[in-house]
């Protein structure tokens, strides 16, 4: 029978043909296996589908097409299942996409609650890829002259509307939230310019002329800081649950019931935005985050601290976008994404040809993808409810039984990000940076949304520019994008006004502060640290050629006035007076509050984790940071002498030991057991190179016994 049908079909008809023929035993345990590989690849922060897809790409050239998309669709939608397992748990994201989870899925895990985080995001992760599945099905006849229409002005509109998220995501500092978004946007710049060839603040790096990799990045802004937090509270992640952990999952569900159309909106952002290419899935989370952030009641208080909403959000988004990055690859051969990217090779491994084709002669087998792809949001969630309750027990275990697993595995996905030693470096340089900011209240989240924009803004700026002129802002889409992304922006400003009491009450107020005397506090060191970083790169910018310079001089001069203005404000605002005690818990979703709980809410809102060490003492604080940070730099220098699968063993029991005096019964299987799992998993099925060692250098011979380097 000819699985990929003749003549053009009704759509309709060719949807049931290919559920027909997806049905099939053979065909459903190939995607069933797809389904496990993705959670596992989830659930491993820094690894991702992405190398799970080329890694078994190989063994799906063998397949008929129907079984190997179902392989390779199955392993992509389910990774983003598994990916909000060890955010919610360790505030690790599994991957990028799942960031946004982080900021109010591990608050919940923190006060007990982790099965019901896990719970509303296996739900909102199915509802979410489901619905992007139907939207896909729905419109695919339709969704062809649309992204047709869409050329770089539209792109660089979406951008734009993107990183005005960053208001949003700032809290009550939007000139903090500012700096750290042009912060990113430089990062996002270091490289070798595209127009000019011009090596942009790349400290005749080899590794920086292609730029600065996300995964480092993104681990160590959000990763490493709240392992060390965890190693200064020395605790578990949950000290005890509110609820059981069968009642969480229960209510988990009838959160993702009750919001259903936050579910309906974020997914549909999600399956749009992922099927524009270039948009990126990094982003699209923290787009439906900020959207549920403006419009949801009550969320300027809750957000960041635990509210059901945020993980609903970002995981629906998250999960829909697979179905929308389908779009254009099937329709064009334009991957949405670098998972698409690699799925075009089975296509042309099987003799396929993204294009019209697809839409009328082979429309049952892209119909087959749409249903592998729903199919494969129902099996992975449904495998991550029959295992959550031993996931959940994972936020009740102490600290040395978490932190030497997690953070072995985050060293691995850094590594991957390039397979250099510099990843490793930048992971450390983050993770540093990225606790600094949380101990002193500056949000993070600005900065991955302007590292993922900076580049796009830039590239599709330059080709809008030559190609349109100034008729690029006037096009229908870009004017909407602009109008949206102004009134995002000026949004903290209405917040102001209206808590204030109107522009008069509120220029009342700064004239007040003008009469308090300038201090500096500790937090103050931060805009120090910014204005001296961009002032240097602004100096090694001015020796670049003008079309090379523009973009950062731009930038940079922006962050500097953001920072300045940062810094003097901080200076001279006037301190509002606290009550004794300690500061009141903000409302979880779903219950009200006093009026005036309401504004202490409103005032103290920080749109990112906050930190659960301030019951430490300052000096302990820093000090035993200084010991967290000590021992990632004396793994590093073990990897770099003996290799990493030498280290593992090591690190675990030296850890374990020094930390806490844990008991040998549970030091030498947990060592054992994690060092077989990175040999087998990581060295013998990915083969990643490690590079050599010092140890390898000083006796050869130490290659030609089989023993791993790193």
């Amino acid at each position: 029978m000819d699985l990929l049908g003749g003549a053009d079909v009704s759509m309709w008809a060719a949807a049931g043909d290919a559920l027909r023929i997806l049905a099939d035993p053979t065909r459903l345990m190939f995607l069933s296996m797809g389904c496990l590989f993705g959670l596992v690849l989830g659930i491993i922060p820094g690894i991702g589908g992405l190398a799970g897809t080329a890694m078994l790409l190989p063994f799906t050239y063998t397949m008929e097409p129907v079984t190997a998309f179902a392989f390779l669709l199955g392993l992509g939608a389910t990774t983003a299942t598994g990916d909000p397992i060890p955010a919610v748990l360790f505030g690790v994201p599994g991957g990028a996409g799942s960031a946004a989870t982080v900021l109010d899925g591990h608050p919940m895990a923190k006060r007990g609650e982790a099965g019901r985080a896990l719970s509303v995001s296996y739900m909102a992760s199915l509802m979410g890829g489901l619905i992007g599945a139907a939207l896909l099905g729905c419109t695919i006849p339709l969704l062809r002259p649309m992204i047709i229409y869409i050329g770089s002005p539209e792109l660089l509109g979406f951008t734009i509307f993107g990183i005005s998220m960053v208001a949003a995501l700032s809290g009550n500092a939007p000139l903090r939230g500012l700096t750290v978004a042009c912060f990113g946007i430089m990062l996002a710049m270091i490289g070798s310019d595209p127009r000019t060839a011009t090596l942009r603040w790349t400290m005749d790096s080899l590794y920086l002329w292609d730029g600065l990799p996300l995964v480092p990045l993104v681990l160590g802004l959000f990763a490493l800081p709240e392992l060390c937090d965890l190693a200064i509270a020395r605790t578990s992640i949950s000290s005890g649950g509110k609820l059981s952990i069968g009642l969480g999952m229960w209510q988990g569900i009838r959160d993702c019931f009750r919001h259903w159309f936050l579910i309906l909106r974020c997914s549909a952002m999600g399956s749009a935005l992922g099927s524009v290419p270039g948009i990126g899935g990094s982003i699209i989370d923290w787009i439906a985050y900020g959207h549920a952030l403006r419009t949801e009641k009550g969320a300027m208080g809750s957000f960041g601290h635990g509210d059901v909403r945020g993980v609903i959000a970002s995981e629906s988004a998250n999960n829909a976008k697979e179905g929308g990055a389908l779009v254009p690859t099937v329709a064009f051969g334009v991957p949405g994404s670098a998972g698409m990217a690699i799925l075009l090779g089975a296509f042309m491994t099987h003799g396929l040809t993204p294009g019209p084709d697809m839409l009328t002669k082979h429309l049952d087998l892209t119909y087959s993808m749409v249903w592998s792809i729903a199919i494969a949001n129902i099996l992975g969630a449904g495998m991550c409810y029959i295992w959550s309750n031993q996931f959940a027990k994972l936020a009740t275990l102490r600290y040395t039984l978490i932190c030497p697993v997690v953070l072995t595995i985050i060293y691995i996905g850094a590594f991957e990000a390039s397979r250099s030693w510099t990843d490793l470096y930048f992971l450390l340089f983050f993770g540093v940076l990225g606790w600094t900011m949380k101990q002193l209240k500056w949000p993070r989240p600005p900065l991955i949304l302007g590292f993922v924009l900076g580049q796009l803004i830039e590239r599709y700026m330059f080709i809008s520019v030559e190609r349109f002129g100034a008729a690029w802002l006037f096009r229908p889409v870009v004017m909407v994008m602009l109008a949206l992304a102004l009134m995002g922006l000026l949004g903290p400003f209405r917040h102001d006004l209206r808590v204030s009491g109107g522009f008069k009450a509120l220029l009342s107020r700064l004239k007040s502060e003008k009469s308090v005397r300038p201090r500096f506090e500790l937090r103050g060191l931060m805009n120090v640290f910014f204005i001296t970083l961009f002032g240097a790169m602004l100096v090694q910018a001015n020796t670049w050629p003008s079309l090379a310079k523009l973009t950062p001089s731009i930038v940079g001069v922006s962050a500097l006035i953001f920072c300045g203005l940062s810094l003097v404000n901080e200076m001279f605002r006037r301190q509002a007076a606290s009550p004794p005690g300690p500061a009141p818990a903000p409302a979880r979703e779903g219950e009200a509050g006093s009026p005036a709980e309401g504004e202490v809410l409103q005032a103290r809102r920080h749109m990112d984790i906050e930190s659960a060490t301030d019951h430490v003492l300052p000096k302990l604080r820093v000090r035993r940071a200084g010991v967290f940070f000590g021992w990632l730099l004396g793994f590093m220098a073990s990897m770099a002498t003996i290799g990493l699968i030498p280290t593992v063993p090591i690190f675990v029991i030296a850890f374990m030991r020094f930390e806490n005096r844990e008991p040998w019964k549970l030091v030498l299987p947990q060592a054992v057991l994690l060092t077989l799992f990175i040999y087998v998993v990581f060295d013998r099925l990915m083969h990643i190179p490690w590079p050599e060692t010092l140890l390898a250098t000083w006796v050869p011979a130490v290659g030609s016994l089989g023993i791993p380097s790193l």
